[in-house]
């Protein structure tokens, strides 16, 4: 089968023959991949800043496909189910303290479970990974593209808003509008949001952020912080950061804890903080040719946060939590998170849209493979 697949030379993917997978477990699945996403997290792998320490792996963790195979030991699915592949992997019906848990496409150190940017994928514990969407014809159709980002990125924005304690009628700003960020912003407006901001400063993401009702805020142009302050002058009750230790300032320099700093500075007292960006202590290797640049270490204005009684829950959203509530707004059409899609493409042509993903020239990639 082909995949994407990281060699550790940064700026670069290769597309590969890979191994078909095959079942190892009476829990396992195997799904023919039909479309799967590429993520801002890949692009920390790519830049070489994040993932295992050795190499090579399979990329990728979002994907939605046809089930081809069973282990005897699952019962609530069958060969030919539509599904969606959670990113992230968990062990136990009930996750728990002692459970554990593993992205895909992250190598050999956090799983080792392959990459979902392939013709095929191995999914453990699939009755827990897995997320079933409606079967209404026998192959599948662009129709299906909204499930795709039940994987991770809708799931992600909307509950980036859970862990700052959104209830409707709050004002939010988001810090970030790459999918994530976005579909965090169309999730605020999805709940009844009053005002939503999305901070960013590439033109096309913040015109998509404008297109669903949010207000753009592009930090080369104005400082964010006095901006919401001048429309918003007690602050607004939930800011969100969707970029993490990625985060650049005016100067498009990497300063890591910028958005934490403006998300303690333009959050109204007694607000909530959510973080699903990602942070990690990450030092150079094979597999993490960059790692030294990247802050290990932030500045976090704890005076104002204390004197302001401000609540911060970060962490990453594991996404068939979210599939009741997700699944009947794409079901009746009341989301379509498919909007944040700038190109389809094949999957020899991997290499060439992550690196437009790099210079900011598409908003969200996805791969279809050829039998969709």
């Amino acid at each position: 089968m082909r995949g994407v697949v990281w060699t550790g030379t940064p700026f670069n993917v290769s597309v590969v023959d890979l191994p078909v997978p095959l079942l190892q477990s009476a829990t396992d699945a195997i799904v023919r991949v039909s479309v799967a996403g590429i993520c801002g997290t890949d692009l920390h792998t790519y830049r070489g800043h994040y993932g295992s320490a050795t190499v090579p792996w399979a990329m990728g963790h979002e994907a939605l496909g046809l089930i081809t195979d069973l282990g005897d030991a699952v019962s609530n699915f069958r060969v030919g189910d539509r599904v969606v592949i959670s990113d992230t992997v968990h062990n136990v019906p009930v996750v728990t303290e002692s459970s554990t848990s593993f992205p895909f496409g992250m190598g050999p150190d956090r799983g080792n479970l392959g990459g979902c940017q392939s013709e095929y994928v191995r999914v453990p514990f699939a009755e827990q990974n897995l997320i079933p969407i409606p079967s209404n014809t026998s192959s599948p159709s662009d129709s299906d593209i909204d499930y795709l980002f039940l994987s991770d990125i809708f799931a992600t924005g909307w509950g980036a808003l859970d862990l700052a304690g959104f209830e409707p009628g709050d004002t939010v700003a988001v810090f970030g509008a790459g999918p994530v960020g976005l579909l965090s912003a169309y999730s605020a407006v999805l709940r009844g949001a009053s005002k939503v901001y999305v901070v960013d400063y590439v033109p096309e993401r913040l015109e998509l952020a404008r297109s669903i009702g949010a207000v753009p805020v592009n930090f080369l142009i104005s400082d964010p912080v006095e901006h919401i302050l001048a429309q918003e002058p007690n602050g607004v009750i939930r800011s969100v950061d969707c970029v993490g230790f990625e985060a650049v300032n005016k100067t498009l320099q990497m300063e890591s804890d910028i958005i934490i700093r403006q998300m303690v500075n333009v959050t109204a007292r007694n607000g909530g903080i959510g973080g699903v960006g990602i942070y990690a202590d990450v030092h150079n290797s094979t597999g993490v040719p960059r790692g030294s640049s990247v802050m290990k270490d932030i500045s976090f204005p704890v005076g104002t946060f204390f004197s302001k009684s401000l609540q911060y829950n970060v962490g990453a959203i594991y996404p068939p939590d979210y599939a009741t509530t997700l699944l009947p707004l794409i079901n009746s059409g009341l989301a379509k998170p498919g909007f944040v899609i700038s190109s389809l493409v094949s999957i020899e042509d991997a290499p060439q849209a992550y690196a437009r993903y790099n210079e900011h020239q598409e908003i969200k990639v996805v791969i279809r493979f050829e039998w969709s």
